[in-house]
């Protein structure tokens, strides 16, 4: 597929809005699936240090 301009690519075919809105989400869905499960496991570290300094301090 070849396009005339940057403008046509971007427009593609007057599909532009959709295929780039589909392409935002999906990046922001592998994004977020990276980056929520290292929160969570740092949230759950911290909570255990905080479990362990408490029953230790007992």
């Amino acid at each position: 597929m070849s396009f005339a301009s940057f403008a046509d690519f971007l427009a593609m075919g007057n599909h532009g809005a959709y295929v780039w809105s589909a392409y935002g989400i999906c990046l922001v869905v592998l994004v977020l699936n990276v980056i929520l499960p290292l929160q969570a496991r740092r949230r759950y570290l911290q909570d255990e240090a905080r479990r362990m300094r408490r029953e230790e301090s007992r």
